[in-house]
């Protein structure tokens, strides 16, 4: 795929979904160093035997923001985009307790 087609999709589906491309691409890149620290904080409160629970809500809210934003501003969003945020959830989860688990490991 060309990065002129790319474009074109990408700035398309404000149009057809409603939403902002530039804002849902912004958060989506923007959670990306929040979803580390969130990381980072998750394995510093495990290692220190503190509650997890705050550090793996703020990883996982920062893992779906972007699609939080594309299903509460969004008109017209199809059903495939819940089974995406869905799978993204299930992966990010356990993408994250392996990460975890990894660096709690190596330490």
């Amino acid at each position: 795929m060309d990065l002129g087609a790319l474009k074109e999709w990408f700035l398309g589906l404000g149009q057809q979904y409603h939403v902002n491309p530039i804002i849902f691409g912004a958060i989506y890149v923007g959670a990306i160093p929040f979803f580390s620290a969130s990381v980072a904080w998750l394995v510093r409160n495990y290692r220190r035997r503190k509650s997890i629970v705050l550090p793996t809500l703020s990883a996982g809210f920062c893992l779906i923001s972007a699609y939080l934003y594309l299903i509460i501003v969004g008109r017209n969003v199809p059903v495939w985009v819940y089974g995406v945020v869905i799978a993204l959830l299930i992966f990010g989860a356990v993408s994250t307790i392996r990460k975890v688990r990894k660096q709690i490991k190596d330490a």
